[in-house]
């Protein structure tokens, strides 16, 4: 079988590099390399990205310049209303370097005219401070400290021209990831002495955005590549996979979109002066929707989201979960955030990938608590009554941590205070409205967990326990009648 390159792909173009890109897998290539792709179709951008290999370790780069750094990318999810898996061949890599190998070939990109912007995913962990290392270092450790090294590169190849800094937009999932990067960036400029004048330069000529990324990336399809590569009538070592839905929020100036000609596109980038809404969005409907759910759907007897989703009483909870609970206690317009719960609802019909609510049961408590709680203190806040499904939810995790789905027992996972509190309080539990409501009690008061003693909102433990109780005596398809 032939390999994908650019013999077999007419279309393929060498385009200038403008973007450096520090991470070469699965998530990027999905995201970043697919949207450049979509801007020079669409709009001209006229543009390709530098790929480095961000650890010491990788079949990527080697892959993809064997195959003219070209790959194919299936999209595959709901779209539109409809399921649609489709696929491209994409063409925005430039270069794809190991700095581990080639330092040189690394550090002369510094001396690249048309680069203007720097991405980058290093996984949680990688926007970090190693003080072991240094500017002479071939490559230095950490992602910040090459980083570092190719800025004051830029700096001197240019002597300091504040018209040749960068647009630097991480995609860590963490936090205002953009002001913790510069922030580390500093702090090597002074470990490393690097001077005023590049200090300076640092601060006037580069603009850090943080920013949020969204999209399932389920990677190499290692399971079905056979019929893949037959489909394809090639082979393709890095092919790609992830769904339809996508979205990106940059924080920054306005006038960066004159320069990244994303609306032009087409493309779900919205450039914003606080991502804060959008983060809670996210963290409120989409994360809060999945903790919510779990309980009730695995004790319903489901094991998927997608068949949650899909079937009558998990489906039917959850949608009013989020569009009457969830929703009306956020600030964004009603017609976005309804918006967004549509596409999240989709995403978690994807027929095209199955996420067992056990995956997501992991930490569930925590998950409650940083999720799920602050829409049910402020639904209570805004309307003086308590939401009532996300407390159904709270009790059916109560439930959930009892450790039994009928005869079949459930693989809890969770910090092992958790798991003793729970096992002691259900120990305790008679069945009776009393020993019921110790137990809610007690797990209301634990500290550890909520950071508070839930007890004194006003109505939850009797809320709950009453749930708990329904639950107890009639089983869970009986007490999520009383939520409908």
């Amino acid at each position: 079988m032939v390999r994908l390159s650019k013999e077999i792909y007419p279309e393929y173009k060498q385009y200038p590099i403008k973007v450096l890109q520090f991470g070469e897998g699965n998530f990027l290539r999905a995201f970043v390399n697919w949207q450049i792709d979509k801007m020079n179709r669409e709009a001209n951008f006229n543009g390709s990205a530098a790929v480095l290999q961000p650890l010491p370790q990788g079949m990527v780069i080697p892959a993809l310049n064997e195959q003219d750094r070209l790959f194919t990318l299936f999209l595959q999810g709901i779209k539109d209303g409809k399921a649609v898996r489709e696929h491209c061949v994409i063409n925005s890599i430039g270069a794809a370097l190991n700095p581990y190998a080639d330092y040189d070939a690394f550090m002369g990109l510094a001396k690249e005219e048309e680069l203007r912007f720097i991405v980058s995913n290093t996984t949680e962990a990688g926007i970090a401070f190693d003080e072991n290392d240094k500017l002479e270092d071939r490559p230095a450790n950490s992602y910040p400290a090459k980083l570092t090294a190719f800025l004051y590169k830029r700096f001197q190849a240019f002597s300091g021209d504040k018209a040749k800094g960068f647009i630097i937009i991480p995609c860590e999932l963490i936090d205002r990831n953009g002001e913790k990067l510069k922030e580390i960036v500093l702090q090597y400029a002074k470990l490393w002495n690097l001077g005023d004048a590049f200090v300076s330069w640092l601060e006037e000529a580069n603009t850090f955005c943080c920013s949020l990324v969204d999209r399932i990336v389920t990677g190499y399809p290692k399971d079905t590549i056979d019929s893949i590569t037959e489909e394809l009538g090639y082979e393709d070592k890095v092919v790609d996979v992830c769904e339809q839905f996508y979205l990106w929020v940059i924080e920054g100036p306005l006038w960066i979109k004159n320069e990244l000609p994303f609306e032009k596109a087409g493309l779900n980038i919205k450039l914003v002066n606080d991502m804060t809404p959008y983060r809670t969005r996210k963290v409120r409907i989409l994360n809060g929707a999945h903790t919510t759910l779990v309980p009730v759907a695995y004790l319903l007897g489901l094991d998927t989201v997608g068949k949650s989703v899909t079937d009558s009483v998990a489906g039917s909870f959850i949608r009013s979960a989020i569009y009457e609970e969830i929703i009306p206690t956020l600030d964004l317009p009603k017609s976005e955030l309804e918006e967004f719960a549509q596409a999240v609802l989709e995403r978690f019909e994807n027929p095209f990938v199955n996420h067992y609510l056990m995956s997501i049961a992991l930490n569930s408590f925590s998950k409650y608590e940083t999720r799920v709680l602050p829409s049910l203190l402020e639904y209570l806040k805004r309307n003086n009554t308590l939401p009532k499904r996300l407390v159904f939810s709270l009790a059916a995790l109560l439930e959930f941590y009892k450790g039994k789905r009928g005869s079949e027992a459930i693989a809890l996972n969770d910090e092992p205070e958790v798991l003793e509190l729970m096992a002691k309080l259900w120990a305790k539990a008679d069945g009776s409205a009393e020993s019921l409501h110790s137990l809610v009690t007690e797990v209301l008061a634990f500290k550890h967990v909520w950071k508070q003693d839930l007890n004194k909102v006003s109505g939850l433990t009797d809320a709950v326990t009453n749930y708990l109780a329904a639950i107890e005596k009639d089983g869970i398809h009986k007490a999520v009648s009383l939520v409908q």
